[in-house]
């Protein structure tokens, strides 16, 4: 049986907030070779309905249609306040399987006291914005999806991928899942309790040079990387490496290179079954003690640990 879903687009929605997801469960439907999901794209009014980059998309009311799924696109905050608005999904929502949101469409479920009492997530910029809007929701700022029983939220823009093909592994199983995320060219899944930022990401030097020296750390993780090399690759001598490095980054290049390491480490033990001691050869921890105090040192547990929580959730 098709499920069905609807995508409920706020005014001024954010594009990439739909076509992510609905991209993704397409690709279900192709992969398997069956429509396993059907949508309709609506909105409160129907008709045309323009984005926050003012690429307009045709939409239809939401009359009696009735959804397996219903899901929240993302988009400016002060629509999402409108009573209108909320009094559209608060019956859209009645007797809808499972509710979820992207990015700010967390404020719309919120506003329809969907999210009361529950964990949720939106955008890392607005997460303090709406624990005060809303303090009965238990908002975890620095997650990239949350799902409380039937109601889901997510982060901002591609975490709306990760959102889509965790449904579909929820609906159709794992294997789906890496296939349509082969088909998408994304990770299988980032996990929802992944942080928001990466430590790549979270390190933002002004210059080419450093750009250049983590990008080479990152693609060569598993092999030593010592100052000298990282210098060479940044094209400056050890000294003006190390000095710059730490001036535009805050901290050193050591201290860089295994915090790219343990993120790495930890993506490889969310994402399957290999040895811990596999994973730490793999992304250039000789020592999985080294790897371990890292973990402990970045996410309060150390390895074996976190993938028995993971694997209980």
């Amino acid at each position: 049986m098709t499920h069905r879903i609807g995508f409920y687009v706020p005014p001024f929605y954010q594009l990439l907030d739909l076509a992510g997801p609905l991209d993704a469960f397409n690709a279900a439907n192709t992969v398997a070779g069956q429509q396993l999901y059907g949508w309709r794209v609506l909105s409160r009014t129907g008709g045309s309905i323009v984005s926050g980059t003012s690429l307009p998309i045709e939409t239809m009311p939401p009359d009696d249609a009735a959804f397996d799924t219903l899901l929240v696109v993302g988009g400016a905050i002060e629509a999402m306040r409108l009573p209108e608005e909320i009094a559209t999904v608060q019956r859209l929502a009645e007797g809808t399987n499972r509710i979820a949101s992207i990015c700010t469409g967390a404020f719309l479920l919120a506003g329809a006291g969907l999210l009361d009492g529950r964990r949720a997530t939106t955008h890392w910029s607005r997460a303090q914005e709406l624990q005060a809007s809303f303090p009965a929701v238990s908002v975890e700022a620095d997650r990239i999806y949350v799902a409380d029983g039937p109601l889901w939220t997510s982060a901002g823009v591609t975490a709306g991928i990760d959102l889509a093909l965790a449904l579909i592994e929820v609906d159709h199983g794992i294997d789906l899942a890496r296939q349509v995320s082969r088909e998408l060219v994304v990770y299988h899944r980032r996990p929802g309790g992944q942080s928001q930022f990466s430590a790549l990401s979270q390190m933002e030097p002004e210059s080419d040079r450093m750009r250049v020296a983590l990008a080479f750390a990152r693609e060569h993780l598993s092999e030593p990387l010592p100052l000298e090399r990282l210098a060479e690759a940044a094209r400056l001598s050890p000294r003006q490496f190390g000095r710059a490095f730490r001036r535009e980054t805050g901290e050193t290049p050591a201290k860089a290179i295994e915090r790219l390491r343990t993120e790495a480490a930890h993506l490889r033990l969310q994402d399957g079954s290999e040895p811990v001691e596999a994973i730490a050869r793999a992304v250039g921890f000789n020592d999985p003690e080294r790897m371990r105090r890292a973990f402990i040192a970045r996410y309060g547990q150390p390895p074996q640990a976190m993938r028995r929580i993971m694997r209980s959730t």
